[in-house]
């Protein structure tokens, strides 16, 4: 047997085991009621905007970015052969906690700012269902002096929130949706950023007066709509880094 050879049966058999576990991934979370309430009640809601829009179910990669003063989130989608994400749904956020301004320590109800991904779901959660986020990220925990920067993240259901992105139920079902079959699909890392407000010049420029006794938040803010902009333009996932003093490069 060629060395060629041994490494295309190689390659082979990790694909084989990439694809079970993908497999089981969705297997499992069909063991929980409410996935199951989530299949039989959105999944057709799910397929024919996707559709809609030239995307597969099967096939099927999503970012999700929220705004915390507008109180949305927007939630895109493309195949995985596609270079740039389509606008799919806006979905209204329908509770609020804190105020505009990064999550820096545990118990300040903050909403955290910046650039996250979907690191675990929960389909039996205390609010319906949840997708949790990697906060603190590294630019979180540079940034902070807490002791105790909190965690526990999540874009859930049942419309409450001390520092997540709450929906209500009927949205949370779609939106768990979108990302298990997008995580059966193969994705790893479900983007989601998390900005103050939609960052146009305009609105950048009045928050940033509002906000002119804190220049740090402004520094920070600008940071941010770098990440923003270059989203608006190109419309693909940002290869993002930190650097030693938590600025997002991009």
């Amino acid at each position: 047997m060629t060395l060629k050879t041994i490494i295309a049966l190689l390659l082979l058999n990790l694909t084989t085991l990439i694809s079970a576990a993908q497999s089981d991934f969705l297997a499992n979370q069909k063991r929980y009621s409410r996935v199951r309430t989530s299949i039989k009640e959105k999944k057709q809601t799910v397929i024919d905007k996707l559709q809609e829009n030239g995307v597969e179910l099967a096939d099927v990669n999503i970012l999700i970015i929220a705004y915390k003063a507008e109180g949305l989130l927007n939630l895109y989608a493309k195949n995985k052969t596609d270079s740039k994400y389509k606008l799919l749904i806006t979905y209204p956020v329908c509770a609020d906690s804190g105020e505009l301004g990064p999550k820096r320590k545990q118990g300040d109800y903050q909403v955290p700012e910046g650039f996250y991904n979907i690191d675990r779901f929960n389909p039996s959660s205390s609010f319906y269902l949840s997708l949790g986020l990697n906060y603190p990220n590294k630019s979180d925990r540079i940034k902070s002096n807490a002791e105790d920067l909190g965690g526990d993240i999540f874009i859930h259901g049942d419309c409450v929130t001390i520092g997540c992105i709450p929906m209500t139920n009927e949205k949370i079902k779609e939106i768990y949706l979108y990302a298990t079959y997008a995580k059966q699909a193969g994705q790893h890392k479900i983007p989601v950023y998390i900005f103050p407000f939609k960052m146009s010049t305009q609105n950048f420029e009045t928050y940033s007066n509002f906000n002119n006794s804190n220049p740090e938040l402004i520094n920070f803010w600008n940071n941010l709509k770098t990440g923003y902009d270059k989203f608006e333009e190109e419309k693909v996932e940002l290869k993002v880094e930190v650097d030693n003093n938590g600025k997002y490069l991009f």
